[in-house]
This record gives C-alpha cells, structure tokens and sequence, in this order.
C-alpha cells in the first residue's frame, strides 16, 4: 500500500531547514529542529525533507542529532579535528 504525500519540500524549504541546521549552537534533534524554523511547516513536509538532505549527504544523525555535512562546515572539521583517533 502506498501512501499518498500531501506535501513535497520546495528549494526554498529545503535551504531554510539547512541554513537552521548551520546556525544551530547545538547539534538539534529533529523535533527540536523543526519547532525552530522561522516559519510554519508540515511535519510531512519537513520529513521529506530531512530525508532528502540524509540522502544526499549533506546532513547525518548520531544519538538523535543531527550533523551538517555539507560543505565549508567549520564545526564539522573542529569535531574531526578534536576527535579521538582509534
């Protein structure tokens, strides 16, 4: 059975929910994430999006939160670079 989406994410959208994940302080959660964007969403929609940003590899999750990837992330190289080497 398939379901039927209501909403797809446009470019605008999508570039708001990434501009949000880059300015948060802390690595949010999806929830947190969603209650902080400047405007109404659809949580249907925000999935999709979401969804779309994991896989094209511009975001990931650890514990629930989530981690920009994309390029020119300064917070992403000074995780890489305190991290522990194994």
């Amino acid at each position: 059975m398939n379901k039927k989406v209501l909403h797809e994410p446009n470019l605008s959208s999508l570039l708001m929910i990434e501009k949000a994940i880059i300015e948060c302080t802390d690595h949010c959660t999806r929830t947190q994430l969603w209650k902080s964007l400047p405007k109404g969403m659809q949580y249907q929609t925000f999935k999709r999006a979401m969804d779309y940003l994991e896989a094209s590899g511009k975001i990931a999750s650890n514990s629930g939160r989530i981690i920009y990837t994309g390029v020119n992330n300064d917070k992403l190289a000074a995780m890489i670079k305190t991290s522990v080497k194994a």
